[in-house]
């Protein structure tokens, strides 16, 4: 099956200190990114060899590990996912070694939630070319990621943010079944923490804009999520 990853792109934020670590997952989320997280080294590897992330915001000071090891092993592993790093330490000698091993730039702490998604765009651009203006595909329906244009055949589907996130993400994982709870966080973060009712209501909203021509994409596979399937 086509992979059908969206032109923001999957991140992985590891960050130890939690409120910093959810602040910059919500925005990144919001700003249109797939944002996974961890909190420690080890977990950072865990999951970044798991889910090939397209690129990684690493804080440099963790409890187990710096992150300047964490790109070793990254890196001896054969992933050589770009990598910004996250630090209050701006020395040279600092900069230096985190670039030798194979990062690709740092973000200062304090740090404005503009300036990491503007950072991060401008890597992903850098090390992912070719993905600007990509259109994901599920049949006969079309989501165009950069100009938020939605077709089903020849005719325009008109969504609200929130639902055209929604598809985004379905039409991302087009052929998976997603849970509510994935769902939730993906869409919408901390916003409705733990309300799976909200991704029923919405998935309603979404099957009577996009399903209502023949044949229905919006599958629920019962007792376990939704899929997007031609």
């Amino acid at each position: 099956m086509q992979d059908s990853r969206v032109e923001r792109g999957r991140l992985l934020v590891v960050e130890d200190e939690p409120s910093i670590r959810e602040l910059l997952c919500a925005s990144l989320r919001f700003a249109g990114f797939t944002v996974s997280s961890a909190a420690t080294g080890g977990e950072a590897l865990q999951a970044a060899r798991a889910e090939s992330p397209d690129l990684v915001l690493l804080d440099v000071m963790l409890p187990d590990r710096d992150g300047f090891e964490v790109v070793r092993r990254l890196r001896s592993g054969g992933l050589q996912v770009p990598v910004l790093y996250l630090t209050a330490r701006d020395s040279s000698d600092d900069r230096i070694t985190g670039l030798t091993v194979g990062g690709d730039g740092y973000i200062t702490k304090p740090f404005s939630l503009e300036e990491v998604i503007a950072r991060v765009t401008a890597v992903l651009r850098r090390t992912r070319p070719g993905h600007e203006g990509e259109q994901l595909t599920c049949g006969d329906l079309s989501l165009d990621v950069e100009s938020h244009i939605v077709r089903r055949g020849s005719r325009i589907v008109e969504l609200s943010p929130t639902e055209f996130r929604l598809l985004h993400y379905l039409m991302r994982n087009s052929g998976r079944v997603l849970s509510k709870a994935q769902i939730l966080d993906q869409v919408w973060s901390h916003d409705f923490d733990g309300d799976v009712g909200v991704v029923e209501s919405y998935i309603s909203y979404l099957r009577r804009k996009v399903d209502s021509d023949a044949p229905r994409l919006i599958h629920t596979v019962r007792g376990l999520g939704y899929m997007l399937r031609p």
